[in-house]
């Protein structure tokens, strides 16, 4: 498989990982509402489903990719909060890169997708 066909099945990762967080941040925002849940709990569980959709996307990257594919699930979780960071920025929120919980949530990310893609 070529690297160009490589990156195709990263970008169909992340767009799975997309949808997938998607729906379950809609799932979250009805709980939320019905629930009335403390913001704590609502951080901690938008970190959760980032990690999750990071794992499960780079685990099916990895199934498809065959080869090296701890890198290519690092690649899709470095991809996927970078992208969430870029939407942020744009949509003007107060986004501090280097603030603690950011790095951590990154962080969390990545090694999401390495050991999404290491156990595929």
């Amino acid at each position: 498989m070529s690297v160009g066909a490589k990156f195709g099945v990263v970008i169909k990762g992340l767009m799975f990982a997309y949808a997938v967080t998607g729906a379950l941040l809609a799932l979250l925002a009805f709980l939320v509402f019905r629930f009335d849940l403390a913001e704590n709990v609502t951080d901690l569980s938008i970190i959760a489903i980032y990690v999750v959709v990071t794992f499960l996307g780079a685990f099916i990257v990895g199934k498809r990719v065959k080869e090296q594919k701890f890198f290519w699930g690092f690649l899709l979780g470095f991809l996927y909060i970078s992208i969430i960071t870029v939407v942020a920025v744009v949509l003007g929120e107060v986004f501090q890169v280097t603030s603690t919980a950011n790095l951590t949530t990154a962080a969390l990310c990545i090694g999401g997708g390495l050991l999404g893609g290491m156990l595929s």
